[in-house]
């Protein structure tokens, strides 16, 4: 028998892949189940893209690139972080990696020792704690109220650090709540930050593109330039462009920071795909216009969500400004018992139910670190969004 390490196990499985593996086994049992978990766009990668890839692949682009990223790719990076973020980084201050998570978990290795503190407002994303924890590491979580938008104020923060604070993250728009700091409230954030020259800042931004109605988006480094050195701008391609397959991540940061995260990558696992990184390139080098037009589908599946949702019996939820996620509440239904006598005790509960009585696939809060509310992705055809808001209306409706 192999005897496990203690620091796989002090992490658990991502649960929105739990939820999403769930309903594609019980899809294949031949079960109805409208899957509502995945954070990832039904739209198709665009053709301009796809494209850039074929020709790559045409061209015998196939062999082995520099460890954290091509120059070409690099360079539209630093090319897009300029454009859209007011923010210069030479290219040895840009890393890429094999999506979004080994970035963090890149900048978490080279950074964290056992005691360090990290950050984390919650609601979160699953694996910010869990990257945390395999480094034996100290999350600590700030619990962000409803009636603030799920979103932490400079007092949370403040009272928060303490000496061992070696991060703190910052996920706007968010995931799970679509909730988006305004430019005054970053300000707001980084003026605690400020005081506080020991704290690097991880934003994620992954779903800067994704955001509705007079929304603006900004990122931290760009609102407050004092604090770039401490930054770790973190963004990608797989929301905007709907490549969450391709998996490419990419990031801005301290130029120390970044070498040390291309040191690591080299003993883990080296490149991104060759084929990625082109096709990476083709869409931040090309055109955007279809971005505009697809936010438009998410804002009206997003907006005929919620009138569902508050009208159903014990479930109320606020209006999201960006990414394809609402985050309901359902604490007006814990107590309560199915037709069958099953009682639900917590959103874990509500959830399982709503799975099995309803066929209808969500993740509970408490996976997000919030007891009390799930998540609803609305990234589906506006049909399978009809047809689940029918059955959890109707699942609601009936419980006792």
């Amino acid at each position: 028998m192999i005897k496990l390490s203690n620091s796989i196990k002090r992490i658990k499985p991502s649960a929105t892949m739990a939820v999403t593996q769930q309903a594609r086994e019980l899809k294949s049992q031949g079960k109805d189940i409208i899957g509502l978990g995945a954070g990832e766009p039904d739209f198709d990668t665009p053709e301009h893209i796809k494209n850039a890839a074929i020709t790559a692949i045409n061209n015998g682009d196939t062999k082995y690139t520099p460890v954290d990223g091509t120059p070409e790719l690099k360079s539209a990076i630093k090319d897009k972080f300029q454009r859209d973020n007011n923010l210069d980084y030479n290219l040895d201050e840009i890393s890429v990696g094999t999506g979004g998570k080994q970035i963090i978990f890149n900048a978490f290795a080279v950074t964290l020792d056992k005691g360090d503190g990290v950050l984390i407002p919650k609601p979160y994303w699953v694996t910010y704690p869990d990257v945390v924890n395999y480094f034996d590491a100290q999350p600590i979580f700030v619990e962000c109220s409803e009636s603030n938008n799920f979103k932490i104020t400079p007092d949370q923060l403040d009272e928060s650090i303490t000496s061992s604070t070696k991060w703190f993250i910052l996920n706007s728009p968010s995931n799970p709540t679509g909730a988006c700091y305004t430019k005054k409230e970053l300000e707001d954030i980084a003026i605690i930050l400020e005081k506080n020259p020991h704290v690097n800042i991880l934003t994620d931004d992954l779903y800067e593109h994704l955001i509705y109605d007079d929304t603006e988006f900004h990122t931290i480094a760009e609102v407050n330039p004092n604090l770039k050195d401490r930054v770790l701008t973190l963004n990608g391609v797989s929301k905007a462009y709907a490549m969450t397959g391709w998996r490419i991540g990419y990031a801005g940061g301290n130029k120390d920071l970044i070498k040390a995260m291309g040191k690591l990558q080299s003993q883990s696992t080296s490149n991104p795909t060759s084929i990625s990184q082109a096709a990476a390139v083709g869409a931040l080098n090309g055109d955007h216009s279809f971005i505009s037009d697809r936010n438009s589908v998410f804002k009206n599946r997003r907006d005929r969500l919620l009138e569902s949702l508050n009208n159903m019996k014990g479930i109320t939820c606020n209006t999201p400004n960006g990414a394809f996620y609402v985050f309901p509440s359902c604490k007006e239904i814990i107590g309560k018992k199915t037709k069958d006598g099953s009682e639900i005790h917590n959103d874990e509960d509500f959830t399982s139910l709503l799975l099995n009585h309803a066929g209808v696939a969500v993740v509970q809060g408490s996976a997000f670190g919030l007891e009390g509310y799930f998540r609803i992705s609305y990234a589906t055809s506006d049909e399978n969004l009809y047809n689940a808001c029918e059955r959890i209306s109707k699942f609601c409706s009936e419980l006792e």
